[in-house]
């Protein structure tokens, strides 16, 4: 266990205790939300129309079925009919694991173009506040750049901070694919950033494919911004459970099983996705080869052969991260388990030379992202590892590109 002997981490143990007390209040006392009483949102209400539709005379099928019957639904409907479901149920088709990815982008684009309107309306309303339009503003102009001709969205839904993945390449003739699972404050609004552009979801990603295709442009890859989880909002309580973990794992696990093909995955998680992607490991496919933790505030395991996976378990961490600084255990539910990067949990740890502080992986000329994508195009020979053992590189002869 690590020791508690510096000031640093006794403030941290102390203000997760403190934010503890804090949640069992609110829980004990009725404080939290009810969800009962709330109007369905518009994915919901899409969903519920799918579920009472038809086409040619059937009825469709139930949106939660397994990814790969919902695919077989599709494969036997027309052009013309898949259209139709697109514009009548956007959001639901947009969302749907199993349906056509193209089919996907442009119920998505149909969605998006929908909520512009609405976010242009209350732009010009007066019953709201300007803090309300100001907000109303903002979310449009995030809609009109996911509308932009060249994006491929892949999941949309514009409930409460919202949610969003985004394609990047061909994921119908991929050899490979990436999915970038990002961190704490992530939604609809930070999706994508000007300043510090690649510390956002798609500024990781669009970095990540540059990468790669830069690396081997002979393979066809394909990276997948993954914002389609609801993660906690700061560094309160949602940020020290396993929580938001727990609900993302299912989705994230919905994710990797519809995806087309079955060309290998390797996953991206910084920060706080790490959490995530350490609770769903157990249960992803073993079409995912990789698992790859940036800044990580632990995984939720003592060690990597806890998760148990036969994925290859990759960490790293900036000497100028502050994550370092967080204590690594998990007690009572709170904190995330050992840190990734030591010598005995267990990973093969990579350099991460040249990114700047927690936010910086997925920077340009990073020996952070050459090494990310090294590992999404399988030349896992290639990797610089932080230290100077085999731990990195052992058994990567045996079935790893060169």
């Amino acid at each position: 266990m690590t020791s508690f002997d510096t000031a640093p981490q006794l403030n941290v143990w102390r203000a997760l205790l403190a934010l503890a007390v804090v949640f069992v209040m609110l829980a004990t006392s009725g404080w939290t939300a009810l969800h009962s009483h709330r109007a369905a949102s518009p994915l919901q209400a899409s969903r519920s129309a799918w579920e009472h539709g038809s086409i040619a005379g059937q009825r469709l099928p139930d949106p939660d079925s397994a990814p790969d019957r919902l695919a077989h639904f599709f494969t036997t409907l027309d052009a013309p009919q898949l259209a139709r479901l697109a514009h009548r149920y956007p959001l639901a088709v947009g969302n749907m694991n199993g349906a056509p990815v193209t089919l996907r982008y442009e119920a998505n684009r149909l969605a998006l173009k929908h909520e512009r309107k609405v976010e242009h309306k209350r732009m010009h309303d007066n019953r709201l506040s300007s803090l309300g339009k100001h907000d109303a503003g903002r979310r449009m102009h995030r809609y009109e750049a996911l509308l932009h001709k060249s994006r491929k969205i892949l999941a949309f839904d514009p409930n409460g901070s919202g949610r969003v993945a985004e394609v990047f390449g061909n994921l119908d003739k991929a050899d490979r694919v990436s999915v970038v699972v990002p961190g704490v404050d992530t939604d609809l609004l930070t999706f994508q950033r000007t300043y510090r552009k690649y510390s956002a979801p798609a500024g990781m990603a669009g970095s990540l494919y540059r990468a790669e295709r830069a690396a081997d442009p002979g393979t066809r890859t394909a990276v997948i911004a993954w914002a389609d989880y609801t993660a906690p909002n700061g560094l309160g309580i949602d940020a020290a459970t396993a929580m938001r973990a727990e609900d993302g794992a299912v989705r994230l696990n919905a994710l990797v099983r519809a995806l087309p093909g079955t060309t290998e995955v390797a996953l991206y998680c910084h920060s706080y996705g790490s959490v995530l992607c350490g609770v769903a490991a157990r249960s992803l496919p073993s079409r995912v080869s990789d698992i790859a933790v940036a800044g990580s505030p632990g995984m939720r395991t003592g060690k990597a052969a806890n998760l148990h996976t036969s994925a290859r378990v990759w960490a790293m961490r900036d000497a100028d991260d502050w994550i370092q600084d967080v204590p690594y255990m998990e007690v009572g539910g709170l904190g995330h388990g050992a840190d990734p990067v030591s010598k005995g949990f267990g990973a093969r740890v990579l350099s991460a030379d040249g990114a700047k502080g927690h936010a910086g992986y997925f920077e340009p000329g990073t020996d952070s992202l050459r090494n990310f994508a090294e590992i999404g195009i399988g030349a896992y020979r290639a990797v610089q590892c932080a230290h100077d053992d085999d731990a990195c590189r052992t058994g990567l002869s045996a079935g790893a590109s060169v």
